[in-house]
């Protein structure tokens, strides 16, 4: 039997307090944060609010002073972050990481076989391989790569190398993707090749996106979370948030005038 109706949505990855100090600084300071199957949430704020180190926090690479993380029901605060994205909650990198030589075939086929710890076989055999050639295939559809799936990673626009960066994340499974700024040095030409492929992503995948292009996170986001200052000051729709008087002082500023001018 399913679900009672207006039964709360169960959350896919649940942040409770969480408290990160550097020295006698709170850089990450009592946040809180939710997120459900098929969530799209922007996570914005000035520099030096303390995006980076939350991301770092949330995914293992440092670890909190107070606070839990959990993911699907299970309390992952101290697990490594290898076995988090065995769990599930995936990081992309806001720098590209490709072999040159290789193509975007070889390298969402070599994630796939490094997941199923089969990775020593990639080399030639794993074109025998149906299954992962199937799903090494679907992947690159997903995100429009398909057409040069036999190119050197070299050889692409770099739009298309940070694509390719979101198959291998993929590759691995996720059920939370957290995106850290997906479209960071893409030509303008080129960012609407990322925004097409964050909309064929898979329905029930919860996104959490980190990103300074304002008109992007506009167009991506349901949902708006604002840190400022280790805090989060404002957690709402894309439409509400501009008109938020603390998060037009500590952040949106001109660019929420301007929107409401428009």
């Amino acid at each position: 039997m399913g679900p009672c109706a207006g039964a709360p949505v169960m959350s896919l990855l649940e942040v409770r307090n969480l408290r990160k100090n550097f020295g006698g600084l709170a850089v990450t300071d009592d946040v809180s944060l939710n997120l459900a199957k098929g969530d799209r949430v922007a996570l914005i704020g000035p520099n030096g609010a303390g995006k980076t180190t939350f991301v770092n926090l949330v995914t293992g690479q440092l670890k909190p002073h107070a606070g839990s993380v959990h993911l699907d029901g299970e309390d992952i605060t101290a697990a490594s972050p290898s076995r988090r994205v065995q769990a599930g909650l995936v990081r992309s990198f806001q720098v590209t990481r490709l072999f040159s030589e290789m193509t975007p075939e070889e390298h969402v086929a070599l994630a796939l076989l490094q997941k199923q710890g089969r990775s020593g076989r990639v080399f030639g055999d794993y074109r025998g391989m149906p299954a992962v050639m199937a799903e090494t295939h679907e992947i690159l559809a997903l995100l429009n790569l398909d057409g040069i799936a036999q190119q050197p990673a070299n050889s692409i626009a770099y739009g298309q190398q940070r694509l390719l960066e979101i198959a291998l994340v993929m590759a691995l499974r996720p059920k939370v993707l957290l995106l850290d700024e997906p479209a960071a040095g893409v030509p303008g030409s080129d960012t609407m090749l990322i925004e097409r492929a964050l909309e064929r992503l898979p329905g029930d995948l919860a996104v959490l996106m980190i990103d300074h292009d304002m008109d992007f996170v506009f167009r991506f986001a349901r949902r708006v979370v604002v840190l400022a200052a280790g805090a989060i000051i404002f957690d709402g729709t894309p439409a509400e948030v501009s008109r938020d008087p603390r998060v037009r002082e500590a952040y949106l500023g001109s660019y929420a005038d301007d929107r409401s001018q428009a």
